[in-house]
């Protein structure tokens, strides 16, 4: 699954720089997660890094987008291509 970031964020900027694949950004009113390149950091970490370093926990898995841990590998795999 991708992941995405829920209306608690507070826009505290420590996420974006943590993301790999550069998948987090600026939105509207809080950041967003672009879920073609999010792999939940698989390929490059153990966890998720944008969860490891927010401050109000409001990053979770997005429902929306079903992938297991090898779906996340293959889009990693193409992301670095």
């Amino acid at each position: 699954m991708a992941l995405i970031i829920k209306d608690e964020c507070i826009n505290c900027d420590v996420c974006e720089p943590e993301c790999p694949n550069g998948a987090i950004s600026q939105g509207d009113d809080i950041y967003i997660i672009n879920p073609d390149l999010c792999t939940e950091c698989v390929g490059h970490h153990d966890l998720p890094q944008c969860i490891e370093v927010c401050p109000v926990d409001c990053i979770e898995k997005d429902s929306t987008y079903i992938e297991d841990k090898e779906s996340l590998y293959q889009k990693y795999l193409k992301l670095i291509a």
